[in-house]
């Protein structure tokens, strides 16, 4: 990867904050956007800004196929069967919501089980809280290792045949753990349970590929992955999606509208109410065609790279406690930490002084803050743009920011 040019395609990266250079480390909250995502975006609403399946006007013809065209570019990216099976939405937020509703709450029944862990984001946590409550069911957690990591053994002895749904983030957003979602995936079906998949910190990282998983279903965000924001996918097994109801109505999702009662068009429409995200599914299709030219591959193993140097260089630090796997083969491409007794925010606003982008606070996982017995956290989150000197910039904001509380070491 040619990182120094890569870096030149992010316009955004080519300032100063506070009167330094700007090294963002916040990635895994919200990328930044290549040029030809900024473009692609300029062009549709310079060029073709219309709606989508109504006309059939040429602007209506080229801003559907441009929509249609990034659904493809979308199935193509996660490997699914077929076009029917990605369902554009909000966000991975909205189709963890959209399972939770629409298949959760008619398939559930009093003292079911719905299974997560103890590390998932609220988005993932909160869908599941409120399917109980609707429907009786019992919410379990997967324990975690020391580490952080998730046991296989502590799966079985979780998941049982009474067991209904599994759903589990592949990366987690705060200690970088890989969980292995394949056999999670195997442990869940073996009980027939089926398998929602969290992809909102994997989907930009690494090759995913849903028929190889095995999961029922698939969430992410394109904001997270270069792509525009208020754009994400849901991809659902076709056999699921064909059984489900939609959970929004109105224009778009209709075959038939009588004075009493309605029909559904077919997948995947039935599942987008309403003008679409036109605009954001056609940013999205770009930013995967500039990460399928740089390869997944290689951006996984960019970031091994920078976190393998990153844990190196912080553990480094006195004072310094790092959360997640010590192991950088076992994690991906972040770092939380605290630093001593200064709070993170404290530690984020030094940062920021030195012109260093981080994030503090809870990450949206409260009960996960719990189980590492801390009410908040710093975090670092790298991304193909990044480089070995943006992480010696952090530490050395560090240092600068030990200095500045040392009353507190």
């Amino acid at each position: 990867m040619d990182i120094l040019n890569i870096r030149k395609q992010f316009p955004i990266l080519d300032q100063e904050v506070n009167g330094n250079p700007l090294v963002y480390l916040d990635s895994a909250a919200t990328s930044q956007k290549p040029i030809q995502v900024i473009e692609a975006l300029d062009r549709y609403y310079r060029e073709y800004n219309s709606n989508v399946h109504r006309g059939v006007h040429t602007l209506g013809t080229r801003a559907t196929d441009g929509y249609e065209g990034a659904r493809e570019k979308v199935r193509k990216f996660i490997n699914a069967k077929s076009m029917q099976e990605i369902i554009f939405t909000r966000g991975t937020t909205t189709a963890i919501n959209t399972v939770a509703v629409s298949y959760a709450l008619a398939n559930l029944s009093e003292d079911d089980e719905i299974v997560i862990s103890y590390m998932e984001h609220h988005s993932n946590i909160i869908p599941w809280q409120q399917a109980a409550k609707a429907t009786g069911a019992v919410l379990k957690y997967v324990p975690l290792q020391e580490d952080g990591t998730i046991s296989l053994d502590d799966v079985r002895k979780t998941v049982t045949p009474k067991t209904k749904v599994v759903s589990i983030m592949q990366v987690s957003n705060v200690l970088g753990v890989m969980n292995p979602i394949k056999e999670i995936a195997r442990i869940a079906h073996e009980n027939g349970a089926v398998m929602v998949v969290d992809g909102a910190q994997s989907a930009p990282h690494m090759k995913i590929d849903v028929q190889d998983l095995d999961c029922d279903f698939f969430a992410f965000s394109g904001h997270k992955m270069c792509g525009p924001t208020g754009i994400g996918v849901l991809y659902g097994k076709k056999s699921f999606l064909e059984k489900m109801e939609p959970i929004e109505f109105g224009g778009e999702m209709i075959d038939f509208v009588g004075l009493q009662d309605s029909t559904w068009k077919e997948l995947p429409w039935k599942f987008e109410a309403g003008t679409p995200i036109i605009a954001g599914a056609i940013g999205l299709g770009a930013a995967i065609d500039f990460l399928d030219e740089i390869g997944l591959d290689n951006i996984e193993a960019h970031e091994h790279k920078l976190v393998a140097y990153a844990l190196e260089r912080m553990s480094g630090i006195e004072g310094m406690t790092i959360y997640g796997p010590q192991d950088p083969a076992k994690r991906a491409g972040l770092v939380t930490f605290n630093l001593g007794d200064v709070h993170p925010h404290d530690a984020a606003t030094v940062l920021d002084a030195e012109g260093i982008a981080v994030r503090a606070g809870h990450h949206c996982a409260q009960p996960l803050m719990k189980v590492l017995n801390a009410s908040a956290t710093a975090r670092a989150s790298f991304y193909l743009y990044n480089t070995e000197a943006d992480i010696d910039r952090l530490v050395e904001g560090l240092v600068k920011t030990k200095e500045y509380f040392s009353d507190v070491f």
